[in-house]
């Protein structure tokens, strides 16, 4: 049966009308992907406009786009018994209008990259066959890559990334706050030489090509990373970045020395430039971006004064205390204006213990970069998620960033674990 579509074109006070005919609906595709009226409730900068993609993904955590603009996403929780998605939008207006989801293992960590998927649960990393069409070839039988990670329920998602030399890299963070006798108890102090570096605090580095690899087989690359739920490879300097997870407690632990001022805001949220063999700090220090210094953590014999070794790693930006970075995404795209080639862009999945302070975060954040490093202050690019500007608590947060993703035209896409929105960023210019 025929379908006829009718145009409406309005041309300087004229209307057109116009139809011609199809036998597949689905086949039209419209040449431009348009914004939702209200920006999908997002506040951004002029020329840019945002859509709602998909919906009630449940706890959607990071995503990765195909060449072809589909959608994977990965569940912290399972949704009908599932916790990947590949998500489809067959006639082209941006929105998905199908779903398909496989995997049975929770976890945060996904990412495309030369014809395989890789996804992580919270003890390893697989990866699975794709067809020509970006399509998993076998979803019940993923390749085990690593496992045996250490997961002890706290700090224990794996984000991971690749580089461009057949390496991943993994996130093991720490399964205490701050290598304490008693974790997060007040007066105990840090553990001398803290054993947990040995197999989490730190980045690890495996092979995307070897299958079943365990520590033994992977190589410690930088420690002293509390937790990294964010990080990308920068591809103007081939470099490593991440983002840290701050301290939390400082004044639970030792109000002698710290107010619940200095708890809401300290230590800093850090983004660093990671190198072979780097060492960023934790347990021992953190940064303060007071007085923009390594101080001496609390446990180890600091005041919050004491400065810390000097050969620890400084940050490369310092964030606010407590936003919770969640995602890290270098942008390379030409949808967007000159300014935002090669920056970071950053989602916070917003605080939850700053009290007696409002909580902060739930937004995404640019810095922008020049010859691979920083050039310039960060700023808020994507606000709004949180519904209000008065959260007292996380519950009241509307929406929660999480990951982040490049589309292949160029647009930015945000995933958010609350309520599993995914929304799409475009820029036109008006």
């Amino acid at each position: 049966m025929k379908r006829y579509i009718f145009l409406i074109i309005q041309i300087t006070g004229f209307i057109i009308f116009s139809s011609f005919k199809s036998d597949n609906p689905k086949s039209l595709k419209p040449n431009k992907v348009l914004p939702d009226q209200d920006n999908a409730g997002l506040v951004l900068p002029k020329g840019f406009g945002a859509l709602v993609v998909a919906e009630n993904l449940g706890k959607a955590r990071h995503l990765t786009i195909t060449p072809k603009g589909d959608i994977y996403v990965k569940l912290s929780k399972a949704l009908n018994e599932k916790t990947i998605y590949h998500l489809k939008d067959h006639n082209g207006d941006g929105r998905v209008d199908e779903q398909i989801g496989f995997g049975d293992y929770i976890g945060t960590g996904i990412f495309l990259k030369d014809n395989y998927l890789y996804a992580s649960s919270d003890e390893g990393v697989y990866r699975y066959k794709l067809n020509q069409n970006d399509e998993v070839i076998a979803p019940d039988k993923p390749e085990m890559l690593v496992t045996g990670l250490i997961n002890k329920r706290q700090h224990n998602t794996k984000s991971f990334v690749l580089d461009n030399d057949n390496n991943i890299y993994v996130n093991i963070g720490s399964p205490s706050n701050s290598c304490q006798y008693q974790n997060r108890a007040k007066g105990s102090m840090g553990i001398p030489n803290c054993p947990t570096l040995d197999s989490a605090g730190g980045i690890w580095q495996f092979k995307a090509d070897k299958l079943n690899q365990s520590y033994k087989e992977g190589v410690r690359y930088a420690t002293g990373l509390r937790n990294v739920m964010g990080l990308d490879w920068n591809p103007e300097n081939n470099t490593l970045f991440v983002m840290q997870h701050g301290r939390d407690n400082l004044s639970s632990i030792f109000p002698e020395l710290y107010d619940d001022k200095a708890n809401a805001e300290l230590p800093a949220e850090c983004m660093f430039m990671i190198k072979k063999g780097d060492h960023a700090g934790w347990p021992y220090s953190y940064y303060d971006p007071f007085q923009k210094k390594k101080i001496l953590a609390p446990e180890y014999g600091g005041d919050g004064k004491k400065e810390a070794d000097p050969s620890y790693i400084d940050p490369v930006v310092a964030f606010p205390a407590h936003l919770a970075p969640n995602a890290l995404l270098f942008y390379t795209g030409n949808q967007f204006p000159e300014r935002y080639k090669n920056g970071a862009f950053v989602a916070f999945h917003g605080s939850w213990n700053r009290a007696p302070l409002k909580q902060e975060g739930f937004f995404v954040a640019f810095v922008p970069f020049k010859n691979g490093k920083p050039a310039g202050e960060w700023e808020i690019f994507a606000n709004g998620f949180a519904g209000s500007q008065e959260v007292m608590s996380t519950s009241q947060a509307k929406y929660r960033p999480c990951g982040l993703a490049q589309g292949p035209d160029g647009s930015l896409y945000v995933s958010e674990d609350k309520k599993g929105t995914i929304f799409r960023i475009v820029y036109d210019g008006k």
